[in-house]
This record gives structure tokens, C-alpha cells and sequence, in this order.
């Protein structure tokens, strides 16, 4: 099994009321519900208002992905919440971050730089292409699907080059963004996604949620470890 946890600041749905009828038991519900059907998946949640934010050491070393979703509340996610989550990363667990999660904390340390992008909530349609077809997390789907309403990403997009782009986004608006990311740090893998804003139904769509589950099981530890330290600067130390 896939031990996943999905994480959601769960502000929005508590505070928006047109937020909380598309999601009325929050999205990071509605991202497992999709999940927990899948029979090689198994999946917990945890949201900001938990204590250490649902997020503690035996939670995240019995967490082979974490999904990230987050928005508004990114600077009252502890740093010492965000350090832990990058150090099990590095040793290996799987990492997911979706839509405004480009400037969560522990995207931003990941990635070391600004991950600034253009935006503009309009609402226009969204074409996401597939660019890259033989890669696992885009099996499944089709040259390109359109999500109706969508919050407008645009390039430039201030992250280090990715090691794969997966998906292209282009808005009605004539604006183009790259919309599925991989990267590798150390022992691992993450996938950036950019479709979810909070005020459209994105995580319904079937096209979306094969991507996620593509995701969690190309980004599942094959190997995780403790970060490992120079043999010869611990010999050092010691002398």
C-alpha cells in the first residue's frame, strides 16, 4: 500500500461560503475520497489547525507521498513544520504540491528560489497539454482536457529548471504556464501541479484526479533513508 497523507490549510472552506459549497467537507476531502477508492492507496488528512499542523515525525516517516494544497496561510505553517517535511523529502518521501502551493514553505525550500509567477483570477478556460506521453504520471490522458473555469498562471514562472515538464497550461487569455513539473531532490521525487484554485470544482474532474493518482504512484520511495553525511568531515569532527 501507498501510504499517502494529504495536506489542506483548510481556511477557505471554513471561511468562504461559495468555497465551502463546492467543497463543503474541504478539498483535502475531497482529494482523498478519489484516492481511498484506489485499492494500492491508502490515505489520512491533515490540515493547519492540527497540532504541529497534523504533521509530526511518526506522521511524515509513515507517509510515503504527502500532497500539499495550500493558498492564504502560508506564513502560519511553522518553520520548523517546513524543515521537517523538506528532510523527509530528501530522504525520500514523496512530495505532491498542487496549485498555490508554488509558495508554500516547503515548496520554497525545496526549490531555493522566489517560485513567483504571474496570475490574474478571471476565471478563463484552460487547456492543458500533455508534452511529455510516455511518462507515468501522464498515462491516461489524451493530448489535452479543458477545465472550464480556472485561475490564470503565467510565465515566468520562478522555479529551477525542472527536470521534466509533463504538461503545458494555455488560457483563453493568451496565457501559457507549466503546468506539471517533476523534480528530484536527493532521495526525492516531487511533481508540481498548478489546476486547483479553490472556487472552481477542479479536483472533480476526472482528467485531474488521474494525474494525482499517476502522481502518487510515480512519486512512492522506491528507497528512504536518513540523510547521509560526508564519512570524512564526521572523521574530522570527531578529531
Amino acid at each position: 500500500m501507498i501510504r499517502v497523507t494529504v495536506w489542506n490549510e483548510y481556511w477557505h472552506e471554513k471561511n468562504n461560503e461559495d468555497v465551502a459549497k463546492i467543497y463543503p467537507e474541504g478539498i483535502h476531502k475531497a482529494i482523498a475520497e478519489f484516492l481511498g477508492k484506489e485499492e494500492d492507496i491508502e490515505v489520512r488528512t491533515a490540515t493547519l489547525d492540527d497540532p504541529e499542523c497534523g504533521l509530526t515525525e511518526e506522521v511524515l516517516w509513515n507517509t510515503d507521498v504527502l500532497i500539499w494544497w495550500g493558498h492564504c496561510c502560508h506564513p502560519m505553517v511553522p518553520d520548523e513544520v517546513a524543515e521537517r517535511v523538506q528532510n523527509e523529502v530528501l530522504k525520500g518521501m514523496g512530495m505532491i504540491f498542487l496549485h498555490s502551493a508554488h509558495h508554500s514553505k516547503p515548496f520554497k525550500r525545496l526549490m531555493g528560489t522566489t517560485c513567483n509567477l504571474g496570475w490574474r483570477e478571471s476565471g478563463d478556460l484552460e487547456r492543458i497539454w500533455k508534452i511529455n506521453a510516455g511518462h507515468p504520471i501522464t498515462q491516461g490522458i489524451d493530448h489535452f482536457f479543458e477545465l472550464e473555469h480556472e485561475e490564470t498562471y503565467a510565465e515566468p514562472f520562478g522555479i529551477p529548471e525542472p527536470d521534466e515538464v509533463l504538461f503545458m497550461g494555455w488560457f483563453s487569455g493568451g496565457e501559457l504556464f507549466r503546468a506539471g513539473c517533476t523534480f528530484h531532490r536527493e532521495n526525492g521525487r516531487i511533481f508540481y501541479f498548478q489546476p486547483g484554485h479553490e472556487t472552481f470544482p477542479t479536483f472533480y474532474n476526472e482528467n485531474v484526479q488521474t494525474v494525482i493518482k499517476n502522481a502518487v504512484r510515480w512519486a512512492a520511495p522506491s528507497f528512504r533513508s536518513n540523510i547521509l553525511t560526508c564519512p570524512f568531515v564526521e572523521k574530522a569532527n570527531k578529531e
